[in-house]
C-alpha cells in the first residue's frame, strides 16, 4: 500500500480494478481547508489518462509491474514476434497490444515487455537508437541559418525530421520517447 502524500511520478497503482500510471503529481495546500494531492494517472492497459484528487492519508495498493528483457525477431503481418533470450520461448504480439511503440525498432535488438499479473500490456524500447537514413532530399547551402529541418525517412520505414546537412545514407540517433533526431553518428 501507498499512501497518496508519497506518489512520485511513474508510480504505478491499482484503482478500481484498474492500473494506473501516476504521469503528474501535484501537493496542494489550500490556505483554508485540508491539504490533497491532484493527479494525472494513465491506464496502462488503455491508455488514457484521468485526472483524479486524493487525501494525502488515502491509501492504494501498489501495482508489480514486471519488466522483462526480449528481442524483437521481426514483424508478420499485424503480428510481431518476441523471443526470451534466457529460455528462447517466442510470443508473437498483435498490433492493438504493441501500438506504436515498435516505430523506430529494427529486428534482432532487445527490448523490455511490460506485464501486469502476467499479461502483457506494453512494449518498452531502447530509449535511443541508431538508424540509418533511407530516403531523404539534399540539403542546400545556405539554408542553415534558420535552423531548418527536412524530412528523412529511416530503415524501419519511420518518418523523422533531420537537419538539412544529413543525407541519404547517415546513421542518425534518434529518441523514441518523442521521436526527435538526436546527432549523427
Amino acid at each position: 500500500m501507498i499512501s497518496a502524500g508519497d506518489f512520485r511520478n511513474g508510480v504505478t497503482i491499482e484503482l478500481e480494478g484498474n492500473v494506473f500510471q501516476i504521469i503528474e503529481f501535484q501537493h496542494v495546500k489550500p490556505g483554508k481547508g485540508a491539504a490533497f494531492v491532484r493527479t494525472k494517472l494513465k491506464n496502462i492497459k488503455s491508455g488514457g489518462v484521468v485526472e483524479k484528487t486524493f487525501r494525502p492519508t488515502e491509501k492504494c495498493p501498489q501495482a508489480r509491474i514486471d519488466r522483462k528483457e526480449m528481442q524483437y525477431l521481426y514483424a508478420d503481418g499485424d503480428l510481431y514476434n518476441f523471443m526470451d533470450t534466457e529460455s528462447y520461448e517466442q510470443i508473437a504480439l498483435n498490433k492493438d497490444a504493441v501500438g506504436d511503440s515498435m516505430t523506430f525498432v529494427k529486428e534482432n535488438e532487445m527490448v523490455k515487455m511490460l506485464s501486469h499479473n502476467g499479461g502483457i500490456f506494453a512494449v518498452e524500447p531502447p530509449l535511443f537508437v541508431e538508424l540509418e537514413i533511407t530516403e531523404t532530399e539534399p540539403g542546400f547551402k545556405g539554408d542553415t541559418a534558420t535552423g531548418a529541418t527536412k524530412p528523412a525517412t529511416v530503415e524501419t520505414g519511420a518518418t523523422v525530421q533531420v537537419p538539412l546537412f544529413v543525407n541519404q545514407g547517415d546513421v542518425i540517433k534518434i529518441d523514441t520517447r518523442t521521436g526527435e533526431y538526436l546527432s549523427r553518428v
